[in-house]
Formats: structure tokens, sequence, C-alpha cells
């Protein structure tokens, strides 16, 4: 997963600063649903060079979110989203998430995918 599939950017020129911004988009990215539960988040290194960002202000960030239990640090193995919610919820954020991935893979516009899930909820 890079900066853009997870909806990450970076507007130097506000008044909020980058960390802050980063920490704010993640949260922003998971409550949303946009990014499920169990979901690897780039390497601090590679992140902060997508985004031109210094690595020590997306390891502040990291080291925030951790805090605030919305990713979860497992060494090696990189940094992932943490479970939040219900067992339920979490299973229907991971389900759009891969369906999200697949409408992209396959070229297929937001819109037309929304009216897709519409039709499968009989909306």
């Amino acid at each position: 997963m890079d900066a853009t599939s997870l909806g990450l950017s970076i507007d130097a020129s506000a008044a909020v600063p980058p960390y802050e911004q980063l920490h704010g988009a993640v949260v922003d990215a998971v409550r949303s649903g946009r990014v499920a539960p169990g979901t690897r988040l780039p390497t601090v290194r590679g992140l902060a060079e997508e985004l031109g960002l210094a690595v020590n202000t997306v390891a502040k960030a990291y080291k925030a979110l951790e805090a605030d239990g919305v990713i979860e640090g497992r060494g090696r193995n990189g940094t992932f989203v943490a479970e939040h919610g219900e067992p339920a919820e979490r299973a229907l954020q991971v389900a759009a998430a891969d369906y999200a991935a697949l409408a992209r893979r396959l070229g297929v516009e937001p819109a037309a995918a929304r009216e897709i899930v519409h039709a499968a909820l009989g909306d």
C-alpha cells in the first residue's frame, strides 16, 4: 500500500505541521473504512520519500498513531492498521477494502463501483 492508495497527501503551505496532517489523514482513512484493519502500511522511510517528508516526521506521526491505538508495529513484519470496532464491522471493512482494490485494478470508476454495491444491497 502506498500514500496514494491510502489517500495521503501533505500540504506544505498549511499552518498544521506535516506530522499532524499525516496523523489526521491516517485516522480519517481508518475511520472512513478506506483502509481496513490488518492493512500493512508503508515503511517510515518509504512513506517519507513518497510524501517528500523527513524520516523523523513520519516516525513521529507513526509513534503518535501507535500510542492512539490506530496502528500497531509488528517488528520486522511492518506496521499495520490495528483491529478496531465490532467483528462484523471489521469483516465488512476488510471486504470493502478488497472490493475497492479490485475495482481500481479493473479500472472501474468509483461512482460505478458504488452503484454496483448499492444494487447488491438492494438500495
